[in-house]
């Protein structure tokens, strides 16, 4: 049984995903501004982590200037190859990544799914191929609005995450991201009830398949429509350890209210 108390030692994660915005010299002054804003109200990264997800021409950039200025903030990718390398024209192999000191990669978004036709099993091995380079995957599941009227809550998301995970170990450390499809970028998010429900469903899944100790420790984020003024119903959830931003995440005065929900609501 996984541990009712185990939400206290998992770290929240804010994570922004800018999707295919940002060149990397606006890149680079985003996140300096960033760490500025967050410096000036005296953000305390360890007790809530954030860390943007740039498009891959950024990464070196925001690397540099996050190593160079030790700056507190991480980062990641929005995609990875499945394959190490070879001939795979326009893939970017999690070794490229895990050069550029890349911590996390998002796999199966759910743009990724409905316009490159990516599929469980190549979610599973995008999954494998970023722990083998030592990166923490952010495993993207949801569902649409005919899933939902069709299945009810939480039945397509676990049986995308109980396919992803078969292709890991219980030592694997990942991410878990629900993001139901009918809520992003709609305006519309789900209530926190809904994204408890399906937060709970997929780490008894994770428990099932990996082991209690892997479903305690692993974080699980809610992306759909946040907003400074939703984030703090989402974490006050159990099962709920943070969020995956998107065109939130692209304003800076936004996102850092985001960030640091524990002041501006006193969670």
């Amino acid at each position: 049984m996984v541990n009712d108390n185990a939400q206290a030692t998992r770290t929240p994660l804010i994570a922004g995903n800018w999707k295919m915005n940002l060149d990397h010299l606006q890149a680079i002054a985003f996140v300096q501004k960033l760490s500025w804003s967050l410096g000036d109200a005296k953000h305390d990264f360890s007790q809530v982590e954030v860390s943007v997800f740039p498009p891959f021409t950024d990464l070196r950039s925001v690397q540099t200037l996050i190593s160079a200025d030790k700056l507190e903030l991480g980062f990641g990718s929005q995609d990875i190859s499945e394959h190490d390398s070879g001939a795979y024209t326009g893939e970017v192999s999690g070794a490229f990544l895990s050069r550029l000191d890349v911590q996390y990669a998002i796999v199966g978004h759910s743009e990724r799914r409905q316009l490159h036709g990516e599929t469980d099993a190549i979610v599973g091995a995008k999954s494998a191929a970023a722990v083998r380079h030592g990166i923490v995957p952010v495993i993207c599941v949801g569902e649409t609005a005919e899933d939902l009227e069709e299945h009810g809550p939480s039945a397509v998301p676990v049986a995308q995450l109980r396919e992803i995970l078969s292709h890991l170990k219980a030592s694997d450390e990942i991410v878990v991201a629900y993001e139901p499809v009918w809520a992003i970028g709609s305006g519309q998010a789900a209530t926190a009830e809904q994204a408890e429900q399906v937060a709970a469903a997929l780490r008894a899944v994770i428990a099932e398949v990996l082991g209690d100790d892997r479903a305690a420790a692993t974080r699980i984020l809610y992306g759909g429509s946040v907003k400074s003024d939703n984030i703090a119903r989402f974490m006050r959830e159990p099962n709920v350890d943070g969020a995956l931003v998107g065109g939130a995440s692209l304003a800076i005065d936004e996102f850092s209210r985001i960030v640091q929900f524990k002041k501006h609501v006193g969670v």
